[in-house]
């Protein structure tokens, strides 16, 4: 199947024993514990031919291949073929799990091979940054100076840093951060402690990088902003 340029889906591994590794979705391939699958996962919970992506005309499926332990789709067991969408997280007996994008502009077209990993850090950095912090919405790629942040953030810490990012030097409410992560039908029931957590467990991923630097600060009575200093 050919597309535009070289923008395939991709698949990140954000957890389990292949997290930071990525694979670029140009075809079907199937996912277990077999050697013989495109992605194999050594682990005694993933069946032989636990999983199977298949990449069409629409998009693509994730179906499950009569696993022992199952496959989910943002925490919820599949029983037939579900079609992904952008930012879907992929659990694989909930052992090892994955976040699903709808391209990767970044990663070059090879459309002759099967999905391969992309090594932990070899990626190029884009050229065009604010500042010491620079993130990439279409790859949903994070980096700070030129080290990039791996494994990659969760979908919601990067659906939060994104709308930070995206407003340099603007204070945002609390509740404009809890619609934009939880969603505006699913933020009624969200509450403060839960976006103090998620705050909290961003921090804690940025600082592992850049001790010395505080990038989210909280405006008391406000908000929050982000603070990206000069590269």
């Amino acid at each position: 199947m050919q597309r535009a340029g070289s923008e395939f889906p991709v698949l990140i591994a954000q957890s389990g024993s292949l997290t930071g590794q990525r694979w670029q979705i140009d075809r079907t391939f199937t996912l277990g514990r077999d050697p013989d699958c495109d992605i194999v996962v050594q682990d005694r919970q993933i069946s032989r031919y636990h999983a199977r992506i298949t990449l069409d005309a629409e998009g693509v499926l994730l179906e499950d291949l009569g696993s022992k332990n199952g496959t989910f789709c943002n925490n919820k067991l599949i029983e037939g073929p579900v079609r992904l969408e952008d930012g879907d997280m992929i659990q694989v007996a909930l052992t090892q799990q994955f976040v699903f994008l709808a391209s990767d502009a970044t990663m070059p077209l090879d459309s002759g091979m099967l999905p391969k990993p992309v090594k932990p850090g070899t990626g190029s950095l884009p050229r065009e940054r604010q500042g010491r912090l620079y993130l990439d919405s279409r790859s949903r790629r994070v980096w700070i100076g030129r080290e990039e942040v791996l494994p990659p953030l969760s979908a919601p810490q990067f659906r939060l840093l994104q709308f930070l990012y995206e407003r340099p030097g603007q204070v945002v409410s609390r509740s404009e951060l809890v619609n934009t992560v939880w969603g505006e039908n699913e933020s009624q029931g969200v509450s403060e402690q839960a976006l103090d957590a998620l705050v909290r467990r961003l921090r804690d991923r940025l600082s592992l990088l850049d001790p010395g630097q505080v990038y989210l600060v909280t405006i008391r009575g406000h908000g929050l902003r982000l603070d990206n200093p000069k590269a």
